[in-house]
């Protein structure tokens, strides 16, 4: 009996092993271009959502163990954040072009390149990131020394590091394959397997950490090993739905420059746009060390808490990615105006929502996690100050996300440097000159509001010119 293809697919997979490039079709039923478009928007939000706050969960949950160890371990893992954010950002810009490609082409019911796209953004993600990792592993010493991190934190840093860099590959393709999944239609499968990687994770973590069931103690090692765990399995899972039960990847180079060019058209910038923000998080950590060892704990408390109410957000924009760009190559732009609106709603309310959520109970939640008065006045500060922003860092990304759904990644460059050096790095400076590091925190929260709205006019503006163009005869 044939084995029933997964109903959220929009590719009907080539079943020959010929390597024959597969026949034109058009998208199956399930393909985003039908149906209800709150019910795509909610269902594609809903899987992201989990895949994304089960993984920031995992990260907090990584803080609160580190907390017990105390506040080097704290401080360590808040200079490490830079550094992990550079690594995650070229895997979610390489994924993003690929998805991009992959969405419009789909829409405009061209077929046959999506298994050798598969192939190539696997390939070229998998290289990139190796090659970073090793840089990463030779360099690691020298970094954490200029971004203020004194003896002391370095030797727990490394500790971390090692292990980090020898797993991120994993990780980074993991991310990849996800995003080619819910290009192609696979709404659900995506979010799942994160939500499985973080569980992994946050099981693993005391155990490694503490010792527990007999397992030596291990330290902040432990807390690194346990991430790699949660890479191995969930890049095992995806690449068996890709490979195998899909059957979307065809071992082949035949036009892989064709690809990586295509891949990269979106992926470079968007992979640039992701780097701004580590870049700049480095300069502020390093501002913030002249503060003291206890505010970067605060900022790292701070981060994750941040990060946990801001991947709702997150999610909903990157998930909004797949669904524009397979409308847009289709030409049916009302429903990716109606989109948009139900995402913009979303994003006020859930700012409002999680403002007011902060104020009421966000020292509380720092003092779950760490006592020392310094660590938590500082963690206190940031979850006041920042959360004003949320609702417009929302609209930020849902610009950004829908510009290179677009295939228009230059925009989304150009708002994400706008934002952090533009305006937001010399802010910072001058605010922790006049204000010390809570100045910095009013920056950060300053610069989003005034790029959220300006992100919004700036793609409400190229959207009503490209359907103009659209319309016009000939």
């Amino acid at each position: 009996m044939p084995r029933e293809q997964a109903p959220s697919s929009t590719v009907v997979p080539n079943n020959d092993d010929t390597g024959a490039t597969p026949p034109k079709r058009t998208p199956v039923s399930g393909a985003f271009t039908e149906g209800p478009v709150h019910r795509h928007i909610v269902k594609l939000s809903a899987y992201m959502s989990l895949g994304f706050l089960s993984w920031v969960l995992a990260a907090t949950m990584e803080v609160v163990y580190l907390g017990v160890l105390g506040t080097p371990a704290l401080a360590a893992l808040g200079f490490t954040i830079p550094v992990t954010m550079v690594m995650m950002s070229v895997a979610n810009g390489l994924g993003i072009g690929a998805s991009s490609v992959i969405a419009r082409r789909l829409g405009a019911g061209d077929q046959e390149s999506v298994r050798r796209l598969c192939t190539h953004a696997i390939l070229l993600g998998l290289a990139i990131v190796a090659v970073l990792a090793g840089i990463g592993v030779a360099f690691s010493s020298h970094l954490f020394v200029l971004l203020g991190a004194d003896a002391e934190i370095r030797v727990l840093i490394d500790q971390y590091m090692f292990i980090w860099f020898v797993g991120i590959p994993f990780f980074a393709t993991t991310t990849v394959n996800t995003n080619l999944m819910r290009a192609t239609g696979n709404a659900s499968v995506p979010g799942i397997v994160m939500a499985t990687g973080s569980l992994i994770q946050v099981v693993l973590g005391p155990i490694l950490i503490f010792g527990w069931f007999g397992v030596p103690a291990l330290g902040i090692q432990g807390a690194a090993l346990a991430f790699v765990a949660s890479g191995i399995v969930p890049f095992a899972i995806t690449m068996y739905w890709l490979v195998i039960r899909e059957r979307l990847i065809r071992w082949s180079l035949e036009d892989v420059w064709s690809s990586w060019k295509d891949i990269l058209h979106v992926g470079l910038p968007s992979m640039a746009t992701s780097l701004v923000s580590p870049v700049v998080s480095g300069i502020i950590t390093r501002l913030l060390a002249g503060h003291g060892a206890a505010v970067v704990a605060g900022y790292s408390i701070g981060m994750r808490a941040d990060m946990f109410i801001m991947m709702v957000l997150m999610a909903t924009a990157s998930a909004l990615g797949p669904f524009i760009g397979m409308n847009w190559g289709a030409q049916q732009f009302d429903r990716v105006l109606a989109a948009l609106k139900i995402v913009y709603i979303f994003c006020v309310g859930w700012g409002a929502f999680c403002f007011l959520f902060m104020l009421l109970f966000g020292e509380s939640i720092v003092l779950l996690i760490n006592q020392d008065p310094e660590v938590v006045r500082a963690a206190s500060l940031y979850l006041l100050i920042v959360p004003v922003s949320i609702g417009f860092m929302g609209v930020m990304s849902v610009a950004t996300s829908t510009f290179n759904a677009l295939g228009k990644p230059m925009p989304s460059l150009i708002i994400s440097i706008s934002r952090m050096v533009v305006i937001y790095l010399p802010m910072a400076v001058v605010a922790d000159w006049l204000y010390g590091y809570v100045g910095i925190f009013i920056a950060t929260s300053a610069a989003s509001i005034v790029v959220g709205i300006w992100a919004y006019v700036w793609l409400s503006r190229v959207i009503r010119t490209e359907i103009a163009k659209a319309a016009m005869p000939g």
